[in-house]
C-alpha cells in the first residue's frame, strides 16, 4: 500500500522556490515575479512562497544568494580545485565560465542582470546584492593575488566589472542577436587580455 508522498525538507522548499523565481524572471521580467505565479510554476501549495518569503524584497533577496551559489559552483566546476598559477591557465578558467554562463547558463544571467537593476529602485536589497557579490571577488582576488597583483581586490573589482561588461554585451546588448555562437578559443583569449589588464601596474 503506498503511502502519501511527504513534502521536501523546508531548505529544499526554499531551494526550489529561488530556482523557480529565477527562470520566471529570465522568461518574463521582473513583471513576472509575483509569490503565486512561484507557487504555480513550482507546483507548490497556494501561499508556500508567501510563507517562507513574505515579501517581494525577500524573494529577491533569495534569489540574489541563490544566483551566487550557482555561479561558485560553476567555478567549482570549471577546473581544477587549486588557484591557477600562470595567466594562462586563469584566461582558460576565465573562458570556461563564460562559454557556460553564455550558454546552458544564459538564462540564468539574464535573470541576474534583471534583479541586479531592482536594486536601483529598492535600496533594502543593497545588502543582499551586495553580500551576495562578495564570494565571488574574493575568489577573484585569491587568483589574481597569486598572479602577482599588489591589490588583489581593486584587480578584482575591475575583473568583475569587465567580466559582467562582457556578458551584458553578449547577452543583451546592440549587437547580442547578431554575433556568432560563443566560441570557448575566442572567450578565452577575451579572458587573457582581461586578466592582463587587471594585472598591469596602475
Amino acid at each position: 500500500m503506498s503511502t502519501p508522498e511527504s513534502p521536501p525538507p523546508a531548505a529544499d522548499r526554499r531551494t526550489l522556490i529561488a530556482d523557480t523565481a529565477i527562470a520566471l524572471v529570465a522568461a518574463a521580467g521582473l513583471r513576472g515575479l509575483t509569490h503565486r505565479a512561484v507557487d504555480g510554476a513550482a507546483a507548490l501549495p497556494a501561499g508556500s512562497t508567501s510563507y517562507y518569503f513574505r515579501t517581494r524584497t525577500a524573494l529577491i533577496g533569495a534569489c540574489y544568494r541563490r544566483l551566487a551559489e550557482l555561479d561558485l559552483a560553476d567555478l567549482d566546476g570549471a577546473g581544477p580545485p587549486q588557484t591557477p598559477q600562470d595567466r594562462d591557465a586563469a584566461a582558460r578558467l576565465l573562458g570556461t565560465l563564460l562559454h557556460q554562463w553564455l550558454t546552458r547558463g544564459r538564462e540564468r544571467q539574464l535573470a541576474r542582470f534583471e534583479l541586479s537593476l531592482e536594486t536601483a529602485r529598492n535600496p533594502e536589497l543593497e545588502p543582499a546584492l551586495r553580500q551576495a557579490g562578495l564570494a565571488a571577488r574574493a575568489r577573484a582576488a585569491a587568483v589574481l593575488a597569486a598572479l602577482g597583483a599588489p591589490r588583489p581586490g581593486e584587480s578584482a573589482e575591475l575583473l568583475a566589472a569587465w567580466t559582467d561588461g562582457l556578458l551584458y554585451d553578449r547577452l543583451a546588448g546592440a549587437l547580442a542577436h547578431a554575433r556568432p555562437a560563443p566560441d570557448p578559443a575566442e572567450l578565452t583569449a577575451v579572458a587573457r587580455r582581461m586578466i592582463d589588464a587587471a594585472l598591469a601596474p596602475a
